[in-house]
């Protein structure tokens, strides 16, 4: 949520802002709104005086032993007043509060203007496709040669886009987890392991509500959702906290399942593990100090990076430009990895600083050294990272002539084999 003073004093900067994400512009609504609310807000102050006055008035009068009837009806009069400005103040309020939910994050002045994904800006690509001397095989085929994934019987269990991971493919799932974890620990993220249910206000906190209903499954019965990402009960962890300026910047990672309904998505670019519905992931969290937090973007997606190059797979990372960027983010990298076997690129990790958009929406605040004034934090946040499409990636990169996979070196202590088939 952006502060509604930012909005009342820049209203052409938001309304570009907005322009550049493609979203719809209400900001002349939310200042009709705004100059409502302080008009009542003014009447009601003055009435309220009133009302303070009389009441001394009528005490002036009754120690005097005069008639105080006609100052009590006015009495009465004003408090009627107070409680119709009081009920439209609310109202207004109201009205205001659920606009301003909708009104999107500014781009940083950094982000590319653009409208589609062909307006991505590649930062940087890192490492080599393999040189291989047969056709290589997408994922999908090798998974099922080595019966490492199902996904008939998944979709027999639950529906399509719930695939059962077997034996070494088990296990290689267990690997990954862990590998990023473990890493994520050794830069210094804390590790969490939160609920993979939330309810209405966290999800509204970190931006999915009421923006995206439509991509999460609802448990209806108890009014609670599956996380999409544990960007959301993790981010919640200090909603309505104060944080001392010297612990920042908090540092956390967890593992979760993620559950997404994908709604709309068909075609040959959700074939195998590309686009499922249920999907493991290691989130990396970031609360952090308004002055610092693009430096620690920045050393956000490096954390990220370095788990592509221990896996010693080719990626690249994308700015995004701000028709692809999100509701709530002000900038944001994505990491893409190169499928050999697919001859495309597989998004496995976004990377998002939100600035003070979510902290606003959760008030989580800092104080900081030597002033009382309290401050919103910034909150960043990315994939340390998502695993289908890095098992995809693994398994078409690392193949064998003869429809096996080498295990990535750095990944033999978690999986004890070196080979799959």
């Amino acid at each position: 949520m952006l502060d509604l003073k930012f909005i009342r004093e820049h209203p052409d900067l938001v309304r570009e802002g907005i322009r550049k994400k493609g979203d719809v512009d209400s900001i002349d609504e939310v200042l009709k709104l705004d100059a409502q609310r302080r008009e009542l807000l003014q009447k009601g102050e003055t009435l309220k005086n009133r009302r303070n006055v009389v009441s001394e008035e009528i005490g002036r009068l009754k120690k005097a032993g005069k008639d105080t009837s006609s100052v009590i009806a006015e009495m009465e009069s004003v408090k009627n007043q107070i409680k119709a400005f009081d009920g439209e103040l609310h109202q207004v309020e109201e009205a205001l509060n659920n606009l301003l939910f909708t009104i999107p994050n500014v781009p940083h002045p950094s982000v590319p203007v653009g409208r589609t994904p062909a307006d991505n800006v590649v930062v940087s690509t890192w490492g080599e496709e393999p040189i291989i001397d047969f056709k290589p095989k997408p994922h999908w085929e090798l998974a099922e040669k080595l019966g490492i994934i199902d996904f008939e019987r998944g979709a027999k269990i639950t529906g399509a886009g719930f695939p059962v991971y077997t034996h070494q493919g088990a296990k290689l799932q267990r690997a990954l987890i862990n590998f990023f974890l473990d890493e994520a620990n050794a830069r210094g993220y804390q590790e969490i392991q939160p609920p993979l249910l939330v309810n209405a206000k966290s999800a509204t906190g970190t931006g999915q509500l009421p923006d995206k209903e439509d991509l999460m499954y609802v448990v209806t019965r108890d009014e609670l959702y599956l996380l999409p990402t544990a960007e959301v009960p993790v981010t919640n962890i200090h909603r309505d906290e104060i944080i001392p300026e010297e612990k920042l910047p908090i540092k956390y990672c967890a593992y979760t399942p993620c559950f997404r309904r994908e709604a709309g998505s068909y075609g040959k670019d959700v074939r195998g593990l590309n686009r499922i519905h249920q999907f493991d992931k290691v989130e990396l969290v970031k609360f952090v100090h308004p002055g610092v937090s693009y430096n620690e973007l920045e050393s956000l997606h490096t954390d990220a990076e370095q788990l592509l190059q221990k896996l010693g797979l080719k990626y690249r990372v994308l700015l995004m430009c701000t028709g692809d960027m999100g509701f709530t983010q002000s900038k944001k990298y994505d990491l893409e990895v190169w499928s050999i076997g697919q001859q495309r690129w597989l998004e496995v990790s976004s990377i998002s600083n939100f600035e003070a958009f979510q902290a606003r929406r959760m008030n989580i605040r800092f104080r900081p050294r030597g002033s009382g004034k309290l401050e919103f934090v910034h909150t960043l946040n990315g994939s340390g990272l998502a695993l289908p499409r890095v098992v995809a990636a693994l398994l078409e990169h690392y193949q064998t002539p003869e429809g096996k996979v080498i295990i990535q070196k750095a990944l033999h202590q978690y999986t004890g084999f070196e080979i799959i088939g």
